[in-house]
């Protein structure tokens, strides 16, 4: 059987579905979601098998205007995720006009000269006749394909949009094994899902200013997983915040924790998390990368 694959960038806004929408296709959670912007900071692969095609999906942050040296890995990383890949999927929200973002990354598109497919998610919070509106706007920015109109929370128009993207697909070797859904470690999804909860869990500028690091991760003979992880923040008192009231807060952060790394592992897990400060390490270009945000 001859098979094929197919390296597909989903770019996208902050907050327009582009994590739900890897976690749907997949079929389990890969990526972190939360309502607020930049949840997502790394390019994420999430990958789908089926039959004789792999579809390799890239989850990328979403496209902002950068304000510090973490923000402008970010942007490098939608950037650098646009080139070189068999299709670029832009997703967008159901309004009928094209922001700047959306602006900025139609004209990447059209300079790597990359095949695009437009989807327009979130089609459940719109009644259905305001679409026609939509497709007929971004139709005139003439580099799609196809215009796919999705919901990633539910589930309506991804079979059209994988039928499309399997247009794509080039015929060689599957680049994963078939029964593998994410090129992450272990350690970074551990970390990655620790994150999610302080998003969670916390308001304002505290949890874009936290990044976490796995300092322990070993197995028992008996399978369980002990997980240390270390949770750095940029201010005193946001540490006092991220602690809580004798210590509640963190415990609540690190019991919802727990239960996703379970889920992941397959396993039983005993995390046990600290708080550091390290004073604006997010306009550290030794700190960024040391934190695992490297191009």
């Amino acid at each position: 059987m001859k098979t094929k694959t197919a390296m597909i960038t989903i770019a996208g806004r902050p907050n327009v579905g582009k994590s739900t929408l890897t976690n749907y296709l997949v079929g389990e959670k890969i990526a972190i979601v939360s309502n607020k912007p930049q949840t997502t900071r790394n390019r994420i692969c999430g990958i789908v098998t089926k039959e004789n095609t792999q579809f390799v999906f890239v989850d990328t942050p979403g496209f902002h205007r950068s304000r510090t040296k973490l923000g402008d890995y970010m942007v490098n990383v939608v950037r650098n995720s646009i080139a070189d890949v068999d299709l670029t999927v832009l997703l967008v929200e159901p309004i009928a006009s094209i922001g700047a973002q959306e602006e900025a990354l139609i004209s990447q598109i059209k300079e790597q000269n990359c095949p695009a497919i437009l989807a327009i998610n979130k089609i459940d919070s719109v009644p259905k006749e305001e679409l026609l509106s939509v497709i007929d706007v971004y139709s005139k920015a003439n580099c799609f394909q196809a215009i796919v109109p999705i919901s990633a929370k539910n589930g309506d128009g991804i079979s059209a949009l994988l039928e499309e993207c399997e247009k794509y697909a080039v015929e060689g070797p599957f680049l994963y094994p078939d029964d593998v859904t994410t090129d992450q470690p272990e350690r970074q999804v551990m970390a990655e899902i620790i994150r999610e909860k302080l998003l969670w869990c916390l308001e304002r500028e505290v949890p874009h200013g936290t990044a976490v690091e796995i300092t322990k991760f070993s197995e028992r003979d008996s399978g369980i997983i002990d997980i240390d992880a270390t949770i750095y923040c940029e201010k005193n008192n946001h540490k006092g915040i991220i602690i809580g009231k004798n210590g509640e807060i963190l415990k609540k952060i690190s019991s919802m924790a727990r239960v996703d790394c379970e889920k992941f592992m397959g396993t039983k897990v005993f995390l046990t998390t600290w708080v550091k400060v390290k004073e604006n390490w997010r306009d550290s270009d030794f700190l960024v990368k040391n934190f695992g945000y490297r191009e």
